[in-house]
């Protein structure tokens, strides 16, 4: 599902604003329990309005999350192939730095963010795992005694544990307005992912002793 033709004929920054009213009350109630009524009420149009851009509650809820998972794959960046296996690991790390640093500053997004990859638009997170495992194989150090289809599939699904694994964490500290209220600098904390590689470099090679950040 996707908005309506209508909702794209609305100015961009009526667009932006009212997918940012929906997402701050998805955020704050859950993607189950949020009102509908009270998101449109709170973005200025009435429930009829409403349905010349959304089907309905769900076609809205969609719309926000494919917003979300829209910025959490910006972030990533498309995967572009390595210069070699320490290279492959350093934009890994990297991408995984950059969501961390976002989602701890947009509370909306950390908020919505699980939902957006297991909901959101199909195919499009697994895809960037996909381009992934196709670049570690063509490196030799990800493993090709498996269909690329099923590794891609498991990799993203060690990522998306470690994804929830990772954000629980960061819901447990501080937020940045908290950080400000107290007068400290927001900071994102540094994740270690070190567990994360261990599970990838099982998974991906023969030898779960090679590749990843610290064997460089």
């Amino acid at each position: 599902m996707s908005p309506l033709p209508r909702f794209f004929r609305l100015p961009a920054e009526r667009q932006r604003a009212i997918l940012d009213v929906a997402r701050a009350h998805f955020a704050e109630h859950g993607p189950e329990a949020a009102s509908y009524n009270k998101i449109i009420e709170a973005a200025g149009f009435s429930k009829t309005a409403a349905y010349q851009y959304f089907d309905g509650r769900d076609d809205l809820l969609t719309s926000v999350l494919d917003d979300v998972l829209d910025r959490l794959l910006d972030l990533l960046g498309p995967w572009t192939p390595a210069a070699d296996e320490a290279a492959f690991w350093a934009r890994l790390e990297a991408g995984a730095g950059a969501l961390a640093a976002h989602l701890h500053t947009h509370p909306d997004d950390l908020a919505l963010a699980g939902a957006a990859v297991e909901r959101g638009r199909p195919g499009a997170w697994t895809g960037w795992f996909t381009t992934l495992v196709e670049d570690g194989r063509r490196l030799g150090f990800i493993r090709s005694d498996i269909d690329p289809g099923l590794l891609a599939a498991a990799t993203a699904a060690v990522m998306r544990a470690a994804d929830a694994w990772a954000l629980a964490a960061l819901r447990e500290a501080p937020s940045a307005e908290d950080a400000e209220d107290a007068g400290d600098a927001p900071a994102a904390p540094a994740p270690d992912h070190a567990q994360v590689w261990s599970l990838l470099r099982g998974l991906w090679s023969p030898r779960p002793d090679r590749g990843g950040p610290d064997a460089h």
